[in-house]
């Protein structure tokens, strides 16, 4: 089981959606949607479930207009998703990770930007929390907060660049001029 955070759900749900940039680089992941496309093949393929936490759900629906119906559809009607809620498991889950944060100095002592709002940082711990709380072994975030944290968790994680590219067509026709 693997959770999908907002920035590469919506790569997946609306393919010109702008990509992220690699951190290495500093450069715009190329075939950002299509290497999302290619890693839900795959989980699908696979029997894994994507879970889309609830928040994620929220945050992507903020900004999805005409397009609610749509994202909700596709995230309903397919067995690879399953959307999970910040239940009283995940609420035990980040409570535990706020209180260990606090003790090493205070809530925002792993965010990338010390002056991050306190919301964004429960918003992301909750995220990781229902990740753990779900039994999920990986989370895929192009977020550098959700990414510490769920390392933190003890969970895998990966940023978009890090997705293999999706084979190429064996049938690709061959240019003879």
């Amino acid at each position: 089981m693997v959770v999908f955070d907002t920035s590469v759900l919506l790569l997946l749900l609306n393919p010109k959606t702008k990509p992220p940039i690699d951190t290495a680089t500093n450069q715009v992941v190329k075939n950002a949607s299509a290497r999302i496309s290619h890693l839900v093949d795959v989980l699908s393929n696979a029997k894994e479930k994507i879970v889309i936490p609830t928040p994620v759900l929220s945050e992507l629906l903020v900004h999805a207009g005409d397009a609610t119906n749509k994202y909700l559809d596709i995230l309903n009607s397919q067995a690879v998703f399953r959307i999970a809620p910040f239940d009283q498991k995940a609420a035990i889950e980040a409570a535990i990770a706020m209180e260990d944060a606090i003790n090493r100095g205070g809530i925002r002592i792993d965010a990338k930007d010390p002056n991050v709002t306190r919301g964004k940082v429960k918003f992301d711990r909750q995220i990781v929390a229902i990740a753990k709380a779900e039994g999920a072994t990986t989370v895929y975030s192009d977020d550098d907060d959700v990414i510490k944290y769920a390392r933190q968790a003890g969970l895998s994680a990966y940023r978009t660049v890090d997705l293999d590219l999706p084979p190429e067509d064996p049938q690709t026709s061959m240019d003879f001029a």
